[in-house]
């Protein structure tokens, strides 16, 4: 039941980012690449599979950890995407801002000069 719910939430955050970014406004592309940073963070996490448990801790004297516990690589990966995703988000910004103070506009379809 839980792994349908997410399929709508992160179908919605699809949908709303890839709207986001067809649109004129450089902040509306920057709303739209979160969104969409934050969709390929949910599927990453609920395609590894919503396990409740616990930490996947060892405990002292035992070979490995016990059943049921969460996985830690699911977790390894979004912490990674979510550092990356900032790193472009924050290069994104700053190259519309680059943009618009040269060419003068904050429209993107009025960005098409050459010049």
């Amino acid at each position: 039941m839980m792994e349908l719910l997410m399929a709508f939430v992160i179908g919605g955050l699809y949908a709303a980012g890839i709207f986001m970014l067809l649109r004129p406004s450089p902040v509306k592309l920057a709303i739209g690449l979160g969104l969409l940073a934050n969709a390929v963070n949910l599927l990453i996490f609920v395609a590894a599979g919503l396990t409740p448990g616990r930490a996947p801790l060892i405990e002292p004297g035992a070979v490995r950890p016990t059943v049921p516990f969460a996985d830690p690589v699911p977790q390894a990966l979004i912490l990674t995407a979510i550092v990356i995703s900032f790193g472009v988000l924050a290069f994104i910004l700053v190259l519309l801002r680059r943009a618009a103070e040269t060419l003068g506009v904050d429209n993107l379809d009025d960005m098409r000069s050459t010049d």
